[in-house]
């Protein structure tokens, strides 16, 4: 007899996501005291936000972990009053909302963007709930608006009105081109969003630089938190599984079944799975993501806690323990034959983004997953430029690179094989 997978409420699973994002939120007074989290949000919500901007060094840890919460608290009230059900998507993109508000995307640079797709599902006479997706994920962009206001050294009230009328074109844009793009990579890119802004903000970037405006490198980080912040993502993620479990009648029951699951997008895991599982799911590939850093003997700031965030929200749609760990595998170990050190922030950022290939791994094997995170610690090293960091998801914008490039290989090889 096959066990039913437990059905939960909407109000139940918007109540789930909401405490976690009010955690992060107040977790933030452990850190700093209110007076200097308000101080460090000023001084995040100034910050170009190039990638990578480190917010943590940028502001501090409370203030980060505050915006981080406060952003992941909007995206949910947005995603509630737009009537979306709080699916695998939705949870992947709130928290990878809250993942990069760790670096990059800030209470006043998501507007415009949120507001560019809005006007386009009016444009479209659709319900804005169709177009969410492309929203939260649009955030990306976020560093276009910051970079314009407070980079460029332009007037206060000129760099104002140019940056978020550019943010709300490109917000406009995302839609159709999201769409298209899909095509692209055909689904083995979860970060489809990702390199959508990655040819927007390299269109936006071209258009800077032939009026002679440049982005200078950005590599700002945090360091020295290992101990407490290890400790306070695995407390996290761990209690995330224990949640999940709870709701998955106390059993890990159906978690084989999903890691069979390519997660070839769309892989909703709340939807075929249940939600249990896929918060057990999350706080598994969340605490995955967290271990391979402090092996690595990584540092644990901004930019990686965003990227094990986002790997936890992928836990419910298209991310699992047996197709992440072959991409980890495959960029640490292009990592000790090239120029970057394992440990620095470019590959420790390939490597936890870079599961975005996960479903190659899960599609055609271990072997083709290692290849892909080879082939992507390589690629993404060398897109940067064309942005000018502008796109946060740098990754997604070269995972859909190798996998439009990788996958037909693959599939030909598949063929072959089967005749």
């Amino acid at each position: 007899m096959v066990a039913q997978k437990a059905v939960v409420d909407e109000k139940v699973k918007y109540g789930v996501i909401t405490i976690y994002a009010v955690l992060v939120l107040l977790s933030a007074f452990a850190f700093n005291s209110p007076y200097e989290i308000i101080t460090g949000m000023k001084n995040i919500v100034v910050a170009p936000s190039i990638l990578v901007t480190d917010y943590m060094a940028v502001g501090n840890v409370g203030a980060a972990l505050f915006n981080a919460g406060l952003l992941m608290v909007i995206a949910i009230a947005i995603a509630k009053v737009s009537k979306a059900n709080m699916n695998g998507p939705v949870i992947a993109a709130i928290l990878t909302i809250g993942g990069f508000a760790l670096f990059g995307k800030n209470i006043y640079n998501i507007w415009a963007i949120f507001l560019g797709v809005y006007l386009y599902a009016v444009a479209k006479k659709e319900k804005f709930s169709k177009f969410i997706l492309m929203a939260f994920f649009g955030t990306a962009l976020g560093p276009v608006i910051s970079q314009v206001t407070f980079g460029f050294g332009f007037s206060p009230m000129k760099a104002v009105v140019l940056a978020n009328l550019i943010g709300i074109i490109a917000g406009y844009v995302l839609p159709p081109l999201g769409t298209h793009f899909v095509k692209f990579h055909q689904g083995f890119n979860l970060y489809n969003i990702g390199f959508t802004a990655g040819i927007i903000g390299t269109f936006c970037m071209a258009i800077f630089r032939a009026f002679g405006l440049q982005n200078e490198s950005t590599l700002i980080v945090a360091e020295g938190y290992n101990t407490v912040l290890g400790i306070y993502l695995i407390i996290l993620f761990g209690s995330m599984t224990l949640v999940g479990l709870l709701f998955n009648n106390k059993t890990f029951r159906g978690y084989g079944k999903m890691m069979k699951q390519s997660g070839r997008a769309v892989a909703d895991f709340v939807t075929s799975d249940g939600f249990g599982l896929s918060l057990i799911n999350m706080g598994i590939v969340g605490i995955i993501a967290t271990v391979y850093v402090i092996l690595v003997k990584g540092e644990l700031n901004g930019p990686t806690i965003g990227g094990v965030f986002t790997v936890a929200g992928f836990g419910a749609f298209g991310k699992h323990a047996k197709n992440i760990i072959p991409i980890l595998i495959g960029v640490y170990l292009f990592s000790l034959l090239n120029i970057w050190d394992t440990n620095a922030t470019g590959a420790l950022l390939a490597a936890l983004f870079g599961t975005t290939l996960a479903p190659i791994a899960g599609q055609f094997g271990w072997i083709s997953g290692i290849i892909a995170g080879f082939l992507h610690m390589a690629m993404v090293m060398n897109v940067g430029y064309l942005h000018g960091g502008m796109n946060l998801y740098n990754n997604g914008f070269s995972g859909g690179i190798v996998a439009a490039a990788l996958v037909p290989v693959l599939e030909s090889f598949k063929s072959n094989k089967e005749e």
